[in-house]
């Protein structure tokens, strides 16, 4: 069984994301040693956005594509392999401006493919990555969860549970630590909420 751990937060040892999806690896690796662990730190080698070279090159009867497109390529179709090749995936998500992070986007945008994650068909869009499950350490300085009167500003995990719907992952199961820039008292309390999630997690 192979996972894939997936980091976004730019705040290095700061983040309460990286904390938290590190536990969900080490207690899916407990219960079952011998699985195979790929991590991508997204803030340390971040994907570079889409550019209308890299999506061109794809067409029917496209041009050769220069080098640094080659290059680009090459990483769009790692980072796809990467991921389907994957029983489970591990998101670190912090919430930046009541969404996910440029980095963890950018990694997203490399995943929806025509053909290859999902397609249209008479009926409408078919997922075509499903079987997955996917675990998402979500923090947040504020506190967003319904009913909270800041709520409606939530488009981080809406958007994840969202986006990997639309590629057939249904299985997707969030640890939240939120109200973590509150203060103190708050951060430790919502740390230790989630970690008591974590520790609830079934095997892999």
């Amino acid at each position: 069984m192979t996972l894939l751990h997936v980091d976004s937060s730019i705040l290095g040892p700061y983040s309460v994301s990286r904390q938290l999806s590190a536990e969900i690896v080490a207690k899916l690796r407990q219960n079952t040693p011998d699985l195979e662990i790929k991590y991508r730190d997204l803030a340390a080698e971040p994907v570079p956005p889409l550019s209308g070279a890299y999506l061109a090159a794809q067409q029917p009867g496209a041009p050769a594509p220069g080098a640094e497109v080659q290059q680009d390529l090459a990483l769009g179709g790692e980072l796809l392999d990467e991921f389907l090749r994957a029983d489970i995936v591990v998101i670190g998500a912090p919430m930046y401006n009541f969404t996910i992070s440029s980095q963890l986007k950018a990694w997203i945008d490399r995943l929806l493919i025509a053909g290859k994650t999902f397609r249209y068909s008479e009926k409408g869009v078919e997922g075509l990555a499903g079987g997955k499950r996917v675990i998402v350490a979500s923090s947040r300085g504020g506190i967003y969860s319904e009913g909270a009167p800041a709520a409606i500003f939530e488009h981080q995990e809406k958007y994840l549970q969202s986006v990997f719907g639309f590629i057939g992952i249904t299985d997707i199961e969030i640890v939240r630590a939120e109200g973590v820039a509150v203060g103190p008292e708050q951060r430790a309390a919502a740390i230790k909420t989630a970690k008591d999630e974590i520790s609830k997690l079934k095997a892999a």
